[in-house]
């Protein structure tokens, strides 16, 4: 059998673009899947897609510096694009110990979370305030913002699909009215509560940028802001309260505790707290 060569062109990439999209992946990713595979193939420089090359990519990436972390979401992009091609390559990801702690850079407290609200509210941002609200009172992906219609705030609850799956997350009594009320003023009688004045719903790369524009105001700093950080914040929260991982798991959509135990990491300063209290030192 004569064996077929493979270069990545792109015609394939887009290909794989209606391949991705038509298994249900999140527009963010199948973007970050593109660009990942755009730049694999710029350093292949179009020579032939083999195991070797792509294990020749991984040991290119942790030369050039590249977090293991990243190193291994780029080769999830690869992985998935050689089965797409029907290509029998699949490299190994790197091992990585589990984090015990998240970086304090990283950590979103509750008063910085009011704070940037609060900030948005004295710019005029009511849209936004009203967004930040929506995402850390309930912990959804900001993927999962255009099920926050006016339909689903009148019945309290918003079912959200994704990947195939559907689950039910109940909304509070409070951000309904508040967000009926927007939508009353707004003149939005029914569908999306978070739209551009063209009537679409608001884009990904629009709420990071809103949410960027008032770190400075209200003090926070720009590395702890973005949206699926307020679903962290939530997860802590949430648990910090109830102590119940499994019913937290699935108001978050996982399909694994073990992807909620990450929501839930201390910062390296109370993990320091915590290994100062067992009195080992004396």
């Amino acid at each position: 059998m004569e064996k077929t060569t493979h270069i990545i062109s792109k015609e394939n990439l887009d290909k794989f673009k209606v391949w991705l999209i038509g298994e249900e992946r999140e527009s963010g990713t199948i973007q970050k899947y593109l660009r990942d595979l755009a730049a694999f193939s710029a350093w292949l420089g179009g020579k032939e897609l083999v195991k070797e090359a792509v294990s020749g990519w991984k040991d290119y990436l942790l030369d050039s510096g590249y977090k293991p972390v990243t190193v291994n979401s780029m080769l999830a992009a690869v992985n998935t694009y050689c089965r797409f091609a029907g290509l029998c390559i699949k490299v190994k990801f790197l091992r990585i110990q589990r984090k015990l702690f998240q970086e304090e850079s990283r950590n979103l407290k509750k008063d910085e979370y009011e704070r940037l609200i609060a900030a948005a509210r004295k710019r005029g941002k009511e849209r936004l305030s009203l967004l930040l609200e929506t995402i850390g009172a309930t912990g959804i992906r900001v993927s999962e913002v255009k099920y926050i219609t006016v339909e689903a705030l009148r019945d309290g609850k918003a079912e959200i699909s994704l990947k195939g799956k559907i689950r039910t997350i109940l909304l509070p009594g409070k951000l309904c009215r508040k967000l009926l009320k927007y939508a009353q003023k707004e003149k939005i009688a029914h569908g999306e509560i978070f739209i551009t004045k063209s009537g679409k719903g608001m884009s990904r790369k629009q709420i990071w940028a809103e949410m960027k524009a008032v770190c400075k105001k209200a003090g926070v700093e720009a590395s702890k802001v973005f949206p699926h950080n307020l679903r962290h914040l939530f997860a802590r929260i949430y648990y910090k309260v109830t102590r119940d991982i499994a019913k937290l798991a699935d108001l978050l959509g996982h399909s694994s505790i073990e992807t909620t135990r990450i929501y839930l990491l201390s910062t390296g300063e109370e993990h320091a707290r915590q290994l100062e209290g067992l009195g080992l030192v004396r």
